[in-house]
């Protein structure tokens, strides 16, 4: 049989080495369905239940393996339903590539059935976006959208006509200009260098510093050596954003773990007090947190020119790959024989583990979310992949789980979504076949795309899924409160049998309600051969507390309880029994 357009695009693909596709099948897809079942052997199509989890998962890929993530949708509504994952990737900076569908090509327009024009839809947030326009264009196209995607770090999106995806592939059907072969398939891009006069201003910086802080976030996930050694040179203090929270091992004696609103008090207390910042593959979003606006001499390295000085005002920018910066910095900077701002730092963040442990093994019913996370903790191996989800789940992980040489962790940074950790789950199992993997997540996200555990069951993927049941939209409920001073409303969520649901999909459920036996279940749910669901049932009335409670939010927090907030009595007694236990 003749090749046809898909063939071509499929090809492509393979070239690119791409071996995994997320999708759901579609009549909008049928020629794209074909060419992958003719090359399953060489390129696997993964088939998830809700195209957000394939655009989800296409970005978890991304994200743990560094390659390109690639996700599939049929036309309308299909297209429509990877819009949030593929945000994800934008504002994550993953390669990711979607790939869509078209009604009949002399139909498009017409108000014919499903008839969007994805290619439209999609402007925002893919960064290349084209319609294909027949077989001779698909090499060129999809060429360009895997370099785009690769080369940019972020989405490329590409739709094609369900007709024209058969189309035989033929030399007659070139324009004369669209010369064969002129487009390469590969490229292997150097890692750009600093210039010279911003690196002699950066160690200029450094070597007149005496308090240094340096700001880790995912663009330094794979310079762990590079970030301990230089901040031993300079008595530095790492402190790390969420997606740089595998940058540095918690262990280490140069770091005091997150910033911001889920970060840790030492960190926040190294960054007031701070007279030098380096930014070190970051664009943490949160502004208020950083030192404020002439504190600091500052410093920033960052692969994208576009970005230099987005958050803080910086004196030097390294334009670059953080390992070959940070490298140079070593080479350069004079080391800095005092040591007493990071003493002090260590010294507040051994007082914060004392403050974390007690918070992780209280045996108070119902269970605190904070023992799930420590209990899980302590249990993860030292390759362990852990995917996260937003909400009240993210301040646990942040704090009560620490990131371990070696290990990975992620989760949707800067959209801060629901519901990615299943699908990021997955992703990394698929990708990882021999690392212990967790999804670690919270009730709300959960449900969201509950019925992709199917597809963990269905390609026999061992992940685990712990989910801290606090029956709640926990995080939307302490905005409310705390950030506008309103009572809770609208958050609460009917309870669901996680564990039935589990069994229901052919997997294995457990159910944990009381901390004393929290410690076995988890060891028999990572025991386990198979996937696993592990339902947590929470305090919901435990607060996120912030590293610093500022007196605007306890004042909030006070206005929201006495204007009728539900369990009121039961959330002050909390704060207060809270508050009591760390004072004394």
């Amino acid at each position: 049989m003749a090749r046809t357009a898909s063939d071509i695009l499929v090809d492509v693909l393979v070239d690119w080495g791409v071996d995994t596709v997320f999708g759901i099948p579609g009549d909008g897809i049928n020629g794209i369905m074909e060419a992958l079942r003719t090359r399953k052997d060489e390129i696997r199509f993964v088939q998830v239940r809700h195209e957000e989890a394939a655009a989800f998962a296409a970005c978890g890929y991304a994200k743990f393996t560094g390659r390109l993530g690639v996700c599939l949708a049929t036309s309308g509504p299909g297209g429509l339903h990877l819009l949030n994952g593929l945000y994800d990737a934008k504002l994550d900076h993953q390669p990711v590539l979607a790939i869509t569908g078209l009604q009949f090509h002399d139909l498009v327009g017409t108000y014919t059935q499903q008839d969007v024009e994805l290619d439209k839809v999609f402007q925002d947030v893919a960064l290349y976006n084209q319609r294909i326009m027949g077989a001779a264009h698909v090499h060129n196209i999809t060429t360009l959208a895997c370099r785009t995607a690769l080369a940019h770090r972020g989405v490329a999106h590409i739709t094609i006509p369900v007709d024209l995806q058969d189309q035989p592939a033929g030399d007659d059907l070139r324009a004369p200009r669209n010369v064969k072969g002129h487009n390469t398939s590969l490229f292997a891009p150097e890692l750009p260098v600093p210039s010279e006069e911003q690196v002699k201003r950066a160690v200029g910086i450094l070597d007149a510093g005496q308090r240094i802080v340096i700001l880790a976030g995912q663009g330094a996930l794979k310079a762990t050596d590079q970030l301990e050694r230089l901040a031993d040179r300079l008595g530095a203090v790492i402190v790390k954003a969420l997606l740089g929270k595998a940058a540095v091992p918690d262990d280490s004696p140069f770091t005091t773990g997150q910033v911001g609103l889920l970060g840790t008090a030492p960190s926040q207390e190294a960054l007031e007090t701070c007279d030098t910042l380096l930014i070190a593959g970051s664009t943490f979003p949160y502004i208020e947190y950083y030192p404020k606006p002439g504190q600091a001499r500052a410093i920033q390295i960052d692969i994208d020119a576009a970005r230099i000085g987005l958050r803080y005002p910086v004196e030097a920018g390294l334009v670059g790959d953080c390992r070959v910066a940070l490298d140079i910095l070593l080479e350069r900077a004079a080391p800095h024989p005092d040591r007493s701002f990071l003493e002090t730092a260590q010294a507040g963040k051994a007082g914060w583990l004392r403050l974390m442990e007690e918070r992780g093994t209280r045996p108070d019913l119902p269970m605190k979310p904070q023992v799930v996370a420590w209990e899980l903790g302590k249990r993860l191996t030292d390759t362990a992949i852990v995917a996260c989800d937003s909400g009240t789940i993210a301040t646990w992980w942040a704090r009560q789980i620490p990131a371990r040489r070696g290990q990975m962790h992620s989760l949707s940074g800067n959209l801060a979504t629901m519901a990615p950790g299943l699908p990021y789950a997955i992703a990394a199992q698929l990708a990882h076949p021999d690392r212990q993997v967790v999804a670690y997540v919270g009730d709300g996200g959960f449900s969201m795309l509950m019925a992709d555990f199917a597809t963990a069951v269905k390609y026999g993927l061992p992940i685990k899924v712990v989910i801290n049941n606090n029956r709640s939209l926990g995080q939307i409920k302490w905005e409310q409160m705390v950030f506008l001073g309103n009572p809770e409303y609208g958050c609460d969520l009917h309870p669901i049998d996680f564990a039935r649901v589990a069994e229901a999909c052919g997997g294995k459920g457990f159910t944990i309600t009381d901390p004393k036996d929290c410690g076995a279940a988890l060891d028999a749910a990572l025991a386990h051969p198979g996937p696993v669901v592990v339902d947590c049932i929470v305090d919901g009335n435990e607060p996120p507390m912030p590293p610093k409670v500022q007196a605007k939010q306890a004042l909030h927090l006070t206005e929201a309880l006495a204007r009728g907030t539900p369990d009121a009595l039961k959330i002050a007694a909390t704060v207060f029994r809270n508050r009591a236990r760390e004072i004394i």
